[in-house]
């Protein structure tokens, strides 16, 4: 086994403990998806008109990718605490693969993610949420939605790991809440003013939303989309490839040169 696999194995296994050392948070962080699905969709479904579609049916892809987009916010909190607590500094002072302390952190984050992910999904079943598609697509949607929480906990562990405190990491990881409000991941886009609903379907998370909901079956692509929503699976892997390669790299040279 490398060295990189074996210490990346290693820092992964570090976090994972601590998650299970903190089971209040970790239940509290799952259920909130969880807690959102049934107030949306049976608060604000009533109100929301779906010709042809049952609301809940389409918030549900809406939701697991919000919940993968909070990646940036988790990978900020956690790389942010490790640094301004010392950690990463008593890392970097160990014969440790430099790639391994970010890459363990984001691997950890995606085995809970997997996870916590199975919860949501039962609550959608129950609520009346289907996978109309085929077994193959159902899988390379929950694919995509792997890769794209990967791609957004990388993003959030550098911008951790450039933050001044854990304060202002805690500030802005708070107001990444926004994003899934700017994309089609609650309500469609297709009234929205054009200006708005142009910087909707560019936002990554209409793209991954999109995919999951035209491979589960639950709603087609709308039409006259921008390109990352007209080829929704194409549109998320290259949103999720390229936040992968700018902030991996990013991650492991500012964790390489410290404070």
């Amino acid at each position: 086994m490398s060295a990189l696999a074996y210490d990346g194995l290693a820092m992964a296994g570090r976090q994972l403990r601590r998650v299970r050392n903190s089971p209040g948070l970790a239940v509290l962080t799952q259920m909130m998806p969880v807690n959102m699905l049934l107030f949306f969709g049976y608060v604000f479904g009533s109100a929301i008109a779906m010709p042809g579609r049952e609301y809940r049916a389409f918030l549900v892809p809406g939701l697991l990718v919000a919940t993968a987009a909070g990646g940036l916010m988790t990978g900020m909190f956690q790389a942010a605490a490790d640094t301004h607590r010392g950690v990463t500094d008593r890392f970097r002072s160990l014969p440790v693969s430099r790639a391994a302390v970010p890459l363990g952190q984001a691997v950890a984050d995606l085995v809970v993610t997997a996870v916590g992910t199975v919860p949501l999904l039962l609550v959608g079943l129950a609520v009346g949420w289907r996978i109309e598609g085929s077994a193959l697509a159902a899988a390379g949607a929950v694919g995509l939605l792997l890769l794209f929480r990967f791609a957004c906990t990388c993003a959030g562990v550098f911008l951790g790991l450039l933050s001044r405190s854990e304060e202002a990491a805690g500030q802005l990881g708070a107001s990444s809440f926004v994003l899934p409000l700017l994309s089609d991941a609650y309500i469609p886009t297709d009234h929205l003013p054009g200006w708005l609903r142009t910087l909707a379907e560019w936002n990554p998370i209409s793209a991954v939303t999109t995919a999951l909901r035209d491979l589960f079956g639950n709603a087609p692509v709308p039409p006259g989309a921008a390109w990352p929503v007209a080829h929704p699976v194409a549109g998320s892997l290259a949103w999720s490839l390229l936040l992968i390669a700018v902030f991996l790299p990013a991650a492991v040279r500012r964790y390489g040169r410290g404070e």
